[in-house]
């Protein structure tokens, strides 16, 4: 059983790698918007939260390394690398939680923009759920500047959300896969030993 659990550690800790790097780039992506550099005070607030670089991004890749590890031969016999693996996999968790959580509100509440004359504010902050903008094309002229700044934040708030899902999803398996394997391997050696005695 611990076996099994340490292919799955790697499988996941492998499938974590590439999101990991997709979430770090849409995160850096988010500071060009439309391909454009801006002055910082010009870029939507969320995105200086770094959700995609330290949520989805850094606080992933270390447990995939360790997955990674545990995953790698003679992992039968690591315990201890399967419980640290539990645990980082429990910070992935949470780290990808907070790129869910900033994704979401980024989504919902909408860019920074220029409305004409240089004047940048929300122009969808303040909207009710059932009138957002999302749910409202014809809104999105109201921002001038950067160009399509709109679907550009859209698409990658959008985008950092599914990564910081399915990256949840994928160390929340692996701590439900540590916890299994942590326990079957304390059972096998417990009947070894009273088989052993007999």
């Amino acid at each position: 059983m611990m076996c099994t659990s340490g292919k799955c550690s790697k499988c996941i800790g492998i499938a974590l790698f590439p999101l990991a790097i997709c979430a770090i780039i849409s995160n850096l992506l988010l500071y060009f918007p439309n391909g454009e550099v801006l002055e910082p005070r010009k870029i939507t607030d969320l995105v200086w939260f770094f959700h995609g670089i330290l949520g989805a991004g850094i606080l992933v890749f270390l447990p995939a390394l360790m997955m990674l590890g545990v995953g790698g031969a003679g992992c039968c016999a690591n315990k201890c690398g399967v419980v640290l693996s539990v645990l980082f996999a429990a910070l992935g968790a949470a780290g990808s939680a907070y790129c869910v959580i900033v994704s979401s509100l980024g989504l919902i509440s909408g860019p920074l923009c220029d409305i004409g004359d240089e004047v940048y504010i929300y122009p969808f902050r303040n909207d009710t759920f059932v009138d957002n903008y999302l749910f409202n094309q014809t809104t999105w002229s109201i921002c001038k500047n950067p160009e399509n700044i709109v679907l550009w934040n859209i698409v990658l708030f959008t985008l950092l959300l599914v990564i910081g899902t399915a990256e949840a999803i994928l160390c929340l398996i692996q701590v439900g896969n540590g916890l299994t394997g942590v326990a079957c391997s304390s059972c096998l050696r417990k009947r070894k030993t009273d088989i052993a005695g007999m």
